[in-house]
């Protein structure tokens, strides 16, 4: 009864998400765009031996260099985008569908390639985090077991919670961005960016860790972010579904709010509840059979 409600609001939150966007970033996008072509213009008048068309053709050298991953900017010197370091980290977007976008095969061997390597990749993914999921949500069971004994009260039941999600947050959404900031030079801001689009796949590219063609790189840095960037998915993944199961929770018992009310003094109205819907615990834990 309540999926209406669910199907209203997930398109409220889209359109609010447009509008907001919208308000932000269009301004920015003309000034951006209007100083492209002042930026040309100057150009052509400094250099007055180039006409626009040869300078309109060179830019799109410089944009099929940069569709096929080659930065401008790159040198003979700078190492490949497909050594074994850049390649493991490419595999990692591949199967965990993060998709930055910077990089992509270019030879329709390699295109071929990836669709089957995606294509028994993405579910070999799945269950691996499928996995690790299940061992954070053990140990997130035994926690609820230990808070629940006698003389827990609420309050002390509340600070093992936040304890074990504020651990996670440190290690996978706090700490790596200091890291990034100072390999990459980028601003804690940008570091923190980065770190919750990466984790939530969603991956749109304007950030991408050892990308910049100024910076040696150890060689085992991507891979070890890819490492984290897997244990980071099966913690992120944990807590979004925790906040879609609250967020169910609400929304059934908002629905069945006025139903209680017209019950009131029915106490096998009550019983018939799910068992879930009484938990003690501020967020639910699916048992394991």
């Amino acid at each position: 009864g309540w999926t209406p409600l669910l199907v209203l609001g997930y398109l409220f939150y889209l359109l609010l998400g447009a509008m907001v966007f919208q308000l932000l970033e269009k301004q920015a996008e003309t000034h951006s765009r209007d100083q492209f072509h002042l930026e040309k213009l100057k150009f052509l008048q400094n250099y007055t031996c180039l006409d626009r068309q040869a300078l309109e053709q060179f830019i799109q050298v410089l944009m099929e260099a940069w569709e096929k991953g080659v930065n401008p900017e790159w040198n003979s010197t700078n190492p490949s985008n497909w050594d074994f370091s850049n390649s493991f980290f490419f595999a990692g977007a591949v199967v965990t569908t993060i998709g930055y976008g910077n990089r992509s095969p270019s030879t329709v061997a390699g295109q071929v390639f990836c669709v089957f390597y995606a294509l028994f990749g993405v579910p070999l993914n799945l269950a691996f985090l499928n996995q690790l999921g299940k061992g954070l949500n053990a140990h997130l069971i035994t926690l609820e077991r230990w808070v629940q004994k006698p003389g827990h009260d609420q309050v002390f039941q509340r600070l093992a919670v936040a304890v074990f999600l504020t651990a996670g947050t440190l290690l996978f959404l706090v700490f790596p961005p200091l890291v990034f900031s100072y390999v990459e030079g980028w601003s804690y801001g940008e570091g923190f960016y980065f770190t919750f689009i990466t984790l939530s796949t969603i991956g749109f590219g304007d950030y991408v860790v050892g990308a910049n063609p100024n910076k040696h790189y150890i060689p085992l840095y991507r891979s070890l972010t890819a490492i984290w960037i897997v244990f980071g998915l099966a913690w992120l993944a944990l807590v979004f579904n925790v906040g879609a199961d609250l967020m169910e929770k609400f929304l059934q018992l908002k629905w069945h709010k006025p139903d209680l009310s017209l019950s009131e003094g029915s106490p096998a109205k009550l019983e018939d509840e799910p068992e879930q819907f009484r938990s003690p615990l501020s967020f639910p834990i699916r048992k394991q059979r």
